[in-house]
């Protein structure tokens, strides 16, 4: 069985940063990919960064230049560094592991409030 634990959400002014953390736990393949999403009131989930096993990363356009997505496999956890942070950046953070051939096992954590002021 499969968990994962965010932590590292809080309150925030606009322009400061965050370090979101995820920790994975039970038995996961090697091969995976590990990521955030979020999901404001109101609004669909959506892919904020992902990192590979290997160290490939993917960012969206919303988060290029501001968040840093890195991973420890030894530990299995994957962080997200969330700097200049926006009001609009305020959401439920989801952490997220996909494994399998095409990654189409996805398993997801809690959510972490991110709440930013302006």
């Amino acid at each position: 069985q499969v968990q994962l634990v965010e932590s590292g959400g809080g309150l925030v002014q606009a322009g400061g940063s965050l370090r979101l953390s995820c920790a994975a736990s039970g038995s996961i393949f090697s091969i995976n990919q590990m990521g955030w999403y979020r999901q404001a009131p109101g609004k669909q989930r959506e892919l904020v960064a992902f990192i590979t096993s290997d160290g490939r990363t993917n960012y969206a356009d919303s988060a290029k230049g501001r968040f840093t997505i890195s991973r420890d496999n030894a530990k299995k956890m994957v962080l997200l560094q969330m700097n200049s942070l926006k009001p609009e950046d305020t959401a439920v953070y989801y952490c997220s592991l996909r494994t399998g051939r095409g990654f189409e096992n996805v398993y997801w954590g809690q959510g972490t409030q991110v709440t930013v002021s302006s």
